[in-house]
């Protein structure tokens, strides 16, 4: 969103607080309204919904050191559970539109490194201490000390990768691109659509949502992400009922034939702290803490940047509101999940589809909270949005998102150069940390050679060296003798 607009978006004289809730939330303050952050909690949920099949899908198909799987109802039941806990949390808490889930990436570390080394309760062990210690980073004052060391256009390119990396995947998700198998011996990386070109039904949905989402932004038409979402569900209903369709991904658009589902929590508690230290050796288990930490770590402040930014919340010197108060949570958010069997959770970039529809504070969270809690007994109901019906959602928000490049001083290469890298690397990765972490080293590599080490904060150092043994982790845990 441009700065214009967001400008034009918020009135020029404060208006009275309505009541009590919106002093609390500061909802007029920040130029919202209580209609806006509805109907931003609803697309925020519509466009993360996908995690209460996803997660089940990845923790539930690996099996632990001594062979054993988790059950998939009691994971949709933890997914649920922490996801509703931790969003009602943040935005009380923290006041942020930022809602909370297990995090993509991290749930596959927990899945394919943690467990086949250990059993199920102890990599759960694992993600809770992982959660206590960035916690711990957040009480110093180091993990505040970080975010504030990022010069301001690193922070606007941290932003604008976000931006391109949740386009990418809206287009990944719904099909429009798909990655070139392996076999066929190419140097190209994806593809249009599943064979070269586009096919089928649910591509069509999703392209004219695409066009539908776009139309209605450009035209500012209040809840325009959100009509999207639901025209594009019922006609993706309507479509599959008439239609031979295949493969909707992992969420079919069809009436489901029962509505509410009792939840299971059987796996809630079911972890063990110190468990893993005797089933493989202590410099292992510190390297896969270190990997979860960094990973959820710049994870998790990539995306409170980014959306911050993108809410027009950050003050004038870059930095997010109540900052403390929300690090400290998304920490609480990990310990969380390894509490409840659900993999390390941390904060959402797709909680930018509710920045998107005009949510500024933590009051969308209970709305997208509140839609989770409801989902932990009304499973089938929730989940017939197709991916190819909320995915246009994350394209509007890219574009929104990527108007920030225009803060960035591309004529100043010191700076120019790490923003580029931070922004094309988070797609080309599929990664926020990866970005982040190409972003640091380049920036004070370039500043040293051009005699400005001096200019660099020593925290930036500290975390760009913890970065080149991120991204060589390999041969050090061949000279660790790990491998």
């Amino acid at each position: 969103m441009s700065e214009s607009q967001k400008v034009a978006d918020r009135p020029s004289a404060e208006p009275p607080a309505a009541n009590g809730v919106d002093r609390f939330f500061k909802i007029s303050e920040r130029g919202s309204t209580f209609g806006r952050e509805v109907r931003g909690g609803f697309a925020t949920f519509f466009t993360m919904a996908y995690i209460l099949v996803l997660n089940p899908i990845i923790l539930g198909s690996a099996k632990d050191k001594f062979g054993h799987t988790l059950d998939t109802g009691q994971l949709v039941t933890a997914t649920a559970l922490v996801a509703c806990v931790m969003t009602v949390i943040m935005g009380v808490g923290g006041n942020l539109p930022l809602a909370i889930a297990a995090g993509l990436g991290l749930n596959a570390v927990v899945a394919f490194q943690l467990a086949p080394l250990m059993s199920w309760p102890d990599a759960m062990g694992l993600v809770v201490i992982e959660g206590v210690l960035i916690c711990v980073l957040v009480l110093t004052g180091l993990r505040e000390a970080i975010m504030n060391a990022i010069p301001q256009q690193l922070k606007q390119a941290i932003g604008v990768g976000i931006g391109l990396f949740i386009a990418f995947i809206g287009f990944v998700d719904a099909g429009f691109v798909s990655r070139i198998p392996d076999v066929a011996q190419t140097t190209v990386p994806v593809q249009l659509g599943a064979v070269g070109h586009l096919a089928g039904w649910p591509v069509l949905v999703f392209c004219l949502g695409v066009l539908l989402t776009i139309a209605l932004v450009a035209r500012k038409v209040k809840g325009a992400i959100l009509i999207s979402i639901v025209t594009m569900t019922v006609l993706a209903i309507i479509i599959n009922s008439v239609a031979d369709i295949k493969n909707w991904g992992l969420m079919t658009p069809k009436v489901p034939d029962k509505i509410v589902e009792a939840p299971d929590f059987g796996l809630i508690g079911h972890f063990s702290l110190f468990g893993a230290f005797g089933e493989t050796s202590a410099i292992t288990v510190v390297l896969l803490i270190f990997t979860l930490i960094l990973s959820d770590f710049f994870d998790a402040m990539g995306t409170i940047v980014g959306i911050s930014a993108e809410a027009g919340l950050l003050d004038e010197d870059g930095q997010v509101p109540n900052i403390g108060r929300v690090l400290f949570i998304d920490g609480a958010a990990a310990v969380a999940g390894g509490l409840g069997s659900a993999s390390s959770n941390t904060a959402y970039i797709e909680s930018a589809s509710g920045v998107g529809e005009g949510s500024r504070t933590g009051f969308s969270n209970l709305i997208t909270g509140g839609l989770f809690g409801l989902a932990l007994f009304l499973t089938p109901l929730l989940t017939i949005v197709p991916l190819q019906a909320a995915a246009p959602a994350l394209i509007a928000v890219g574009f929104l998102m990527m108007t920030h490049v225009k803060h960035i001083d591309w004529d100043k290469y010191e700076i120019a150069i790490p923003a580029f890298l931070t922004i094309a690397v988070m797609p080309f990765t599929y990664s926020i940390t990866d970005g982040i972490g190409a972003g640091f080293i380049s920036y004070v590599v370039i500043k040293a050679v051009l005699g400005k080490a001096k200019e660099i904060n020593w925290l930036l150092w500290g975390v760009s060296a913890l970065f080149l043994v991120y991204f060589a982790i390999d041969p050090v845990e061949q000279i660790l003798g790990v491998k």
